[in-house]
């Protein structure tokens, strides 16, 4: 019984098969500044943005600057604990306030965009004095000012960092804690080396079926 042969058309797909799924995914991650709660004394990702929040009195609030791919799941917490007794210990409570403890992490310089770098000081820990109905944007405007906000109420910046940008999309080849956007933001060498490889293959792989009609 004769075998058949596999067709062009068939051979280069399994060919483009197999180096799509050699070649690593691309994986998307943002720079921004993230929001943190911190009940018991462990941070937990905000549920709601900073202008929303109105955080008890003795709350503990994290900010960290980061890149990250997913907002719950992989973003930097911040590097100071979550310590409202601590942060708060020399500040007296004052009738009619409330008493927040800020915590700011402006971040590490390999995710800093081009061209800025975090301050020294990271992180910084502050206690606020605020009304009893203020927000958690509140309490972050009393700590470090000034703060940076876009169209659409997204913290952009906190005590002027950074200077430009807000929240924008990195592409990287590989998951991890930091991203770098490709050079140039096309396709990659090995993709299209294995593109070339694709089409060398298939031109030989019409000539071999010509042949043998």
């Amino acid at each position: 019984m004769r075998r058949r042969s596999l067709t062009p058309s068939a051979l280069v797909f399994g060919i483009l098969l197999t180096l799509l799924a050699a070649s690593p995914a691309l994986a998307a991650g943002y720079r921004y500044w993230s929001f943190w709660e911190g009940p018991g004394g462990q941070w937990q990702y905000a549920t709601q943005g900073p202008s929303t929040a109105r955080p008890a009195d003795g709350s503990a609030l994290g900010f960290r600057f980061a890149v990250s791919q997913d907002a719950a799941a992989e973003a930097a917490k911040p590097r100071a604990a979550a310590d409202f007794a601590s942060v708060c210990a020399a500040t007296a409570a004052v009738e009619g306030r409330k008493r927040i403890a800020v915590v700011v992490d402006f971040g590490v310089p390999a995710d800093a965009p081009a061209g800025d770098t975090p301050p020294q000081d990271t992180p910084r820990t502050a206690c606020v004095q605020v009304a009893p109905d203020a927000t958690a944007a509140e309490a972050l405007a009393e700590a470090a000012k000034p703060l940076r906000y876009n169209s659409a109420a997204l913290l952009c910046a906190v005590s002027g960092y950074p200077k430009q940008g807000c929240g924008e999309q990195i592409a990287d080849a590989a998951p991890g804690p930091t991203h770098a956007a490709p050079e140039g933001g096309g396709p990659s060498t090995g993709l299209l080396a294995g593109a070339a490889a694709v089409a060398a293959l298939a031109a030989a792989a019409v000539w071999q079926s010509r042949r043998r009609r």
